[in-house]
C-alpha cells in the first residue's frame, strides 16, 4: 500500500507575507511539517505543492521531494484545496504513481508530531473508514450553550435559554485543527469529490498541539511552546 503525505504550501499569505518561509523558533515555519513527515514511519512518500520556488527550495534542503510546481491558476487565496488534491492526483496518475491513501499535512501546524502523523492513518486502516481527519475538542466556553449574540448594546442567548450552564453539563463538541492531519483513501476521495461525507473518524489532539498558524498571536503562541519543550 502506498501512502502520500502531501504538503501544501503555496506562496501567497495576505495574513502573514511569507508564512511558510517565516522563522518559528529559529527554523522556516515549513520545517517542522517536513521534520514530522521524514519521521513518519507510515508514510511511503512525502512531496510540497507549492507555486512558489522559494519554498520549493526551502522543501529540498529539508529533504522533501518537489516533483513539480503547482499551476498559477490552483495557487490563489480562494483556491479550494480540494481543486489542488485533484490536480496532483492527476499528474501522479499519468505516472503510474497514484497513492492508495494521501494524507494532507498543513504547514500551519508546527507542533503536529510524526506520532499524530502515524495515528491517522493507522486508524484509517484498522477502521476502514473513508476518511481521518484530527480535532480538538472545543472549549466549554465556545459550545453552542455559551454563546451570546450582542444586539443594541444587549447580549441575549444565541441559541437555546435553557441550555446547561455548567461545564459538567455541556454536550461535548469537536472542531478540527486546521487540519494538522488528514487522512483519506484515494479512491474515495475521487469519487466524492470531498473529504467527509463518507465514513469519517476523529483524531482527538491535544491542544498544544494543535496550533493552526494564522496571524502574529499564533506565530508567538507557537514560539513560547517550542521554547519550553526545549
Amino acid at each position: 500500500m502506498t501512502i502520500l503525505g502531501l504538503i501544501p504550501a503555496r506562496g501567497g499569505s495576505k495574513g502573514i507575507p511569507g508564512k511558510n518561509l517565516v522563522l518559528v523558533h529559529e527554523k522556516p515555519l515549513l520545517q517542522y511539517t517536513c521534520d514530522a513527515a521524514k519521521a513518519s514511519t507510515m508514510l511511503t512518500r512525502v512531496i510540497v505543492s507549492t507555486d512558489d520556488q522559494d519554498i520549493a527550495d526551502a522543501a529540498i534542503r529539508c529533504g522533501i521531494e518537489v516533483p513539480f510546481l503547482r499551476p498559477q491558476e490552483l495557487a490563489g487565496d480562494s483556491t479550494p484545496m480540494m481543486d489542488v488534491l485533484l490536480q496532483i492526483l492527476s499528474v501522479l496518475a499519468k505516472a503510474k504513481e497514484e497513492p492508495d491513501i494521501l494524507v494532507l499535512l498543513q504547514p500551519t501546524s508546527p507542533l503536529r508530531n510524526a506520532n499524530d502523523i502515524d495515528d491517522a492513518i493507522e486508524l484509517l486502516q484498522k477502521t476502514g473508514a473513508d476518511t481521518v481527519v484530527s480535532v480538538i475538542e472545543v472549549p466549554h466556553q465556545f459550545v453552542p450553550g455559551s454563546l451570546m449574540r450582542l444586539e443594541e448594546g444587549k447580549l441575549h442567548p444565541y441559541g437555546d435559554p435553557l441550555s446547561p450552564l455548567l461545564r459538567q453539563g455541556k454536550q461535548r463538541l469537536y472542531a478540527r485543527n486546521g487540519p494538522a492531519v488528514l487522512a483519506v483513501r484515494t479512491d474515495f476521495l475521487k469519487k466524492a469529490k470531498n473529504f467527509y461525507s463518507g465514513d469519517t473518524r476523529a483524531l482527538i489532539m491535544p491542544r498544544e498541539r494543535s496550533i493552526d498558524i494564522d496571524d502574529a498571536f499564533d506565530l508567538r503562541l507557537a514560539e513560547m511552546i517550542l521554547q519550553q519543550a526545549q
